[in-house]
């Protein structure tokens, strides 16, 4: 890859469903906070389309799948004890998605800049960073509170970007979901699609400028897409 600009280019990914399939996790604990409600675990498949906005948000998925409404502060105390147990479990058996280490240290050899902006909270995308030892390759981690606002809304990316020593007409965005999709179009950023994640929209429809089906062919796919950053 050649980089023409002075200004090194910065590729900012999601994480659950993007660079880890941390499915297995996130929905063994679901499991165990809805046995505390008396609720049968939610079909796997079903509930794999539903990560992606956060535990609260997945923990909401889950229950309106089952017909069932809670009253705020339910939501709250199942939301504290999903925290409690997913931080206790967090890497039992989420792992990397093939390729993703050797994708980023690629690109990291060629002088880009890594990054990671999620909905999930920051200290538990942290973690589990750590866990994987995937934390050194990025200049920034940040989560749905790190800014106070959430993906879809451009405030987290545009400040991930600055954070990891960035700037917009450089960095594109590599992501598994409509929120993703959403996020980069909200800070004039490209966007490139997983095939591998989690949503309920088949990826080929979710308006990414590339589709990729391995990490194998991010490399390429990020040199297309910053071919035209300014020089």
């Amino acid at each position: 890859m050649a980089l023409r600009s002075p200004t090194r280019p910065l590729v900012a990914f999601d994480l659950d469903g993007t660079l880890v399939d941390s499915a297995p996790d996130l929905l063994d604990t679901l499991d165990v906070v809805l046995s505390g409600r008396g609720l049968a675990p939610v079909d796997r498949d079903d509930a794999r389309a539903m990560i992606g906005g956060g535990a609260r948000v997945l923990i909401r998925r889950a229950l309106a799948h089952e017909g069932i409404t809670l009253p705020e502060a339910e939501i709250e105390a199942l939301n504290a004890r999903f925290l409690e147990h997913y931080a206790a479990h967090i890497a039992d058996r989420t792992r990397p998605f093939p390729g993703v280490t050797q994708a980023l240290d690629r690109l990291a050899a060629q002088g880009v800049l890594l990054a990671v902006c999620t909905n999930k909270l920051e200290h538990l995308a942290r973690l589990l960073l750590d866990r994987l030892d995937l934390t050194p390759r990025f200049h920034a981690i940040t989560g749905a509170d790190t800014y106070g606002k959430p993906k879809p809304d451009a405030l987290p990316l545009m400040s991930t970007i600055a954070a990891a020593g960035g700037v917009p007409a450089a960095t594109l965005m590599v992501g598994d979901s409509r929120t993703d999709i959403l996020t980069a179009r909200a800070a004039g950023v490209p966007v490139i699609a997983v095939s591998f994640g989690y949503t309920e929209i088949p990826p080929a429809e979710l308006g990414a400028d590339v589709l990729i089906d391995h990490f194998d062919a991010l490399e390429s796919a990020v040199e297309t897409l910053l071919a035209g950053a300014p020089a």
